[in-house]
């Protein structure tokens, strides 16, 4: 099967992007170093091309009901132009995908879905709409999604849009002109910074690209590709679905649980999994579970995902979910599900790499927090 590609395909071949499959798009992995594209969002401003996302939209009388229903999320109890992280999941629990619902009107949300399971989410809300004044309709080809992530996107972002962005909090948006072109602005973003996602039609993804690259030259903005967002949310301790989060885990046992609303008033408080769920809570509050930790090493070897964590015994106790060098931290980092009783701050463990036990310390996530 071909790969797809997004509407700024021939301008990051122009930039000398490197290339690669991603969830079946042909997306750029990097443009030159990915440690200095990782810098420049955590110092400057980085740009991104996140065209392969999901989006799908969901309208009608009762879609913040349906949406209750085929989802874990409070969602008809979003605000209008406000935005929540939720999860949709199976009948036992397991995740199917971690998903932002935007509010667009009152009787319309934008989910939005990781690209390697935006057709199982489709295919599922579409099966959950049955018996509610809702339609679902796929818009993964009417939206085109950049970002601009770093402490300099503010003052980029200005220059280009009369929108009241200082007024846009976190995980809200608003429909604005930014570079004369009609965009959803969002407030949201997947690298620990604050920043901007700007969807918008795919016929003004590149004017709007070389706008925002022009007006961001002398405040540091550097086009990045898919590695330095996988090592900045890496840092920022965000689940990367396929590796911290699967069908095999409940939210509960990602530690996520808090995204789990058993308070709904809509559908009698039923929801596709609730039973599952309710009991996986009560296991997570009666007995030691997994739990997803940091570690850091002072060594150089890295920790990549599936190695096992041992202890001073040599016995298995976790397993590595992601693991990379952290250009912040200057030393390798990983995301672990670890047994309960070696996964407080501070106590000492090992990864098996190859054989060889490197030393590891097991510490609070996100390794990374920006200032405020």
């Amino acid at each position: 099967m071909s790969l797809r590609h997004t509407a700024l395909d021939a301008l990051h071949r122009s930039l000398g992007a490197t290339m690669t499959d991603f969830a079946g798009w042909d997306m750029p992995l990097r443009y030159g170093s990915e440690r200095e594209e990782h810098i420049a969002v955590r110092t400057k401003a980085g740009l991104f091309d996140l065209s392969h996302m999901g989006e799908i939209t969901v309208s009608g009388p009762q879609a913040g009901d349906m949406l209750d229903h085929a989802l874990v999320g409070f969602i008809s109890a979003l605000g209008v132009l406000r935005a929540r992280y939720t999860m949709i999941c199976r009948e036992d629990g397991g995740i199917l995908d971690d998903l932002i619902v935007y509010r667009t009107a009152e009787d319309e949300f934008m989910v939005v879905a990781n690209a390697s399971n935006a057709q199982v989410v489709l295919d599922a809300l579409t099966e959950r709409a049955e018996g509610f004044d809702a339609v679902v309709r796929d818009d993964r080809d009417a939206f085109a999604l950049l970002a601009v992530q770093g402490p300099e996107a503010n003052g980029i972002l200005a220059g280009l849009t009369e929108a009241d962005l200082p007024g846009l909090k976190y995980y809200a948006l608003l429909p604005a002109t930014v570079a004369d072109r009609q965009v959803w602005l969002a407030r949201t973003g997947y690298t620990g910074e604050d920043g901007f996602e700007i969807f918008c039609t795919p016929g003004d993804a590149e004017h709007l690209w070389t706008s925002l690259s022009a007006a961001g030259a002398d405040r540091g903005l550097v086009p990045c590709g898919l590695s330095c967002r996988d090592t900045l949310r890496l840092e920022a301790g965000m689940p990367l679905y396929g590796h911290e989060l699967s069908t095999e885990l409940t939210p509960f046992d990602a530690g996520l649980g808090r995204v789990v609303r058993f308070d709904k008033t809509t559908n009698n408080g039923e929801f596709v999994g609730r039973k599952a769920l309710e009991q996986a809570s009560a296991e997570a509050e009666s007995k030691a579970p997994r739990k997803l930790v940091g570690l850091v090493s002072e060594g150089k070897r890295v920790p990549r995902a599936e190695y096992s964590v041992v202890d001073a015994e040599g016995t298995v106790i976790g397993r590595i979910t992601s693991g990379a060098p952290s250009p912040t931290l200057g030393k390798p980092i990983a995301i672990a599900y670890l047994d309960a009783a070696h996964a407080a701050p501070g106590t000492a463990v090992a990864v098996d790499v190859r054989g060889k036990h490197e030393p590891v310390e097991v510490v609070a996530l996100p390794f990374y927090k920006r200032a405020r």
